[in-house]
């Protein structure tokens, strides 16, 4: 699993949800049913000041876990005071290769 913070295009639903994901170019349709939490990130870090009435966007990331169509598992982050969308991890989705007794010794 890496670490990212790149930019991403995300098409969603009237509810917000993730339907399609635009990332280096290449757009991916979501597969499945994405799932959503919230995370506590570290303002005082990114912030120098914490605005009036702003704490929603500023104390929690709402983040999707989605499954593009081509197996990749992306976790993406929505700013909620732009609507800017950026990649945050990316999960490896390659299957594991079974190790034949002989190719173990």
């Amino acid at each position: 699993m890496g670490l990212f913070s790149e930019s991403v295009d995300v098409i969603c639903t009237d509810q917000g949800q993730p339907l399609e994901v635009t990332w280096k170019g290449t757009s991916y349709k979501v597969a499945g049913e994405p799932d959503r939490w919230f995370e506590r990130r570290k303002w005082w870090a990114e912030e120098t000041r914490a605005p009036i009435g702003s704490g929603a966007g500023l104390v929690d990331h709402e983040i999707w876990r989605v499954q593009l169509e081509n197996t990749i598992t992306l976790d993406i982050v929505r700013h909620l005071g732009s609507g800017r969308w950026r990649l945050l991890r990316i999960h490896d989705a390659a299957p594991a290769r079974a190790v034949e007794p002989d190719e173990a010794a």
